[in-house]
């Protein structure tokens, strides 16, 4: 993909909600600085100018914050982060591109993360994500040589390098204390298993494919998920909303192995509260705590998997 046509996609988006300019700072603090926004905001505006101006960056450091903001639920959000991944062109986000342009719900989402995947993979000299579907386009193009049929030739797909820890998510459950309905607690725990599957998938050392763990004959690790608090309070002069969680790792005879623990709080003040953030601010707390968890789950994981 030419990059003219990220440029073009990024500019739209700009057009539309403002430029932000880069600060005298320097490259690394307004990474942080943006990072930030793209995780504690319950505003979608703020939010899109915050990853417009990551993805405007090209600094290798605004890959993980891009990444992660794949899983926005702001579908301009994540068309756009994934514009700004394929003009990074960084070969370790190559994995969640494809799985957001497979899974993604918004059609836009998927056309710009298969974009910006078969970008990345070309700036890298990898294989085409799709090679089926490329062999198919180059056969319209260039008839096939006598003697020579079907896709024998087709580069294979990429196939995960390294990974030495498979990783099943058991179950995901929301046992907070509280009136929540199940619908909600549902939506709670979905939100849970969706942020960490997409860490995972993103993590070239892990592997939650039952073909490749029986390639390299590794043993599966559980994982259970569970919110055991999941409260909304007034902390004086903002709205507070402050999620727990805990994780179990076990065996595939059931044995508990280990488990991590840990939460996140996110902020609004009272004179910008409105009722409707509060989705968000609920999903912003459960991915802030999971994210806070993830490498201390991640050593626990690999240490396991080792010994």
């Amino acid at each position: 993909m030419r990059g003219g046509h990220f440029r073009s996609a990024l500019l739209a988006v700009m057009l539309a909600v403002g430029a932000m300019h880069a600060a005298p700072a320097e490259a690394g603090d307004r990474v942080t600085e943006l990072s930030n926004v793209l995780t504690s905001s319950s505003n979608d505006k703020t939010r899109l100018a915050a990853v417009v101006a990551l993805a405007k960056l090209e600094d290798k450091r605004a890959m993980k914050p891009l990444v992660g903001a794949l899983s926005d639920p702001n579908p301009q959000i994540r068309a756009v982060a994934a514009t700004g991944l394929g003009r990074l062109g960084h070969k370790a986000a190559l994995p969640q591109l494809k799985n957001v342009a497979n899974d993604d719900l918004d059609q836009t989402v998927r056309t710009r993360a298969r974009e910006a995947a078969i970008a990345v993979a070309k700036t890298n000299h990898l294989p085409e994500p799709w090679p089926v579907e490329a062999a198919v386009a180059a056969s319209a193009k260039k008839p096939l040589k006598k003697g020579r049929a079907g896709f024998g030739n087709a580069p294979h797909a990429i196939e995960p390098e390294g990974a030495d820890t498979y990783v099943l998510i058991n179950s995901s459950m929301d046992d907070s204390p509280g009136k929540a309905d199940k619908k909600t607690r549902q939506a709670n725990a979905e939100i849970l298993r969706n942020f960490l599957m997409n860490q995972f998938r993103a993590n070239p050392q892990l592997t939650t494919i039952a073909e490749d763990a029986q390639k390299k004959s590794l043993t599966a690790r559980h994982l259970d998920l569970s919110v055991v608090k999941l409260d909304v309070v007034t902390a004086g002069t903002h709205i507070e909303v402050e999620a727990q969680l805990r994780l179990a790792i076990s065996d595939a005879k059931g044995k508990m192995l280990s488990f991590v623990s840990g939460g996140a709080k996110v902020q609004v003040p009272k004179t910008k509260f409105n009722p409707k953030y509060m989705p968000n601010m609920r999903r912003d707390a459960l991915e802030g705590a999971m994210r806070g968890l993830y490498d201390k789950l991640l050593a626990q994981l690999r240490d396991r998997s080792q010994s």
